[in-house]
């Protein structure tokens, strides 16, 4: 008897982690998300409308932000302004801040 709890306990915690590993990977924010589109938030940094987001400069992008929390060389990571989902490192927001 002691058995199946255990497996049945075990089983219930894997899969609890597993669901919420997937669904942090594969939340991503969107463009047109409302949060990223008051922050100007682009995907691909370089389609940033320069014309509206002045600080915009070439070079920078998620990847070299201070809030940017994936690891040097993720395709994508977590940033505090959203919470929950993730950023693209090629992105950029005007609340860019370069690393240290």
């Amino acid at each position: 008897m002691t058995n199946r709890r255990e497996f049945i306990v075990q089983f219930s915690l894997g899969s609890a982690a597993l669901m919420a590993s997937q669904a942090h990977a594969q939340a991503m924010v969107a463009d047109a998300d409302p949060q990223a589109a008051a922050l100007g938030y682009k995907a691909d940094g370089t389609k940033t409308d320069k014309a509206k987001f002045p600080k915009y400069a070439a070079g920078q992008n998620c990847a070299n932000c201070a809030l940017f929390q994936g690891k040097a060389g993720d395709k994508a990571g977590g940033c505090p302004l959203f919470a929950g989902k993730q950023v693209t490192a090629a992105g950029w927001c005007s609340a860019y801040a370069k690393k240290a």
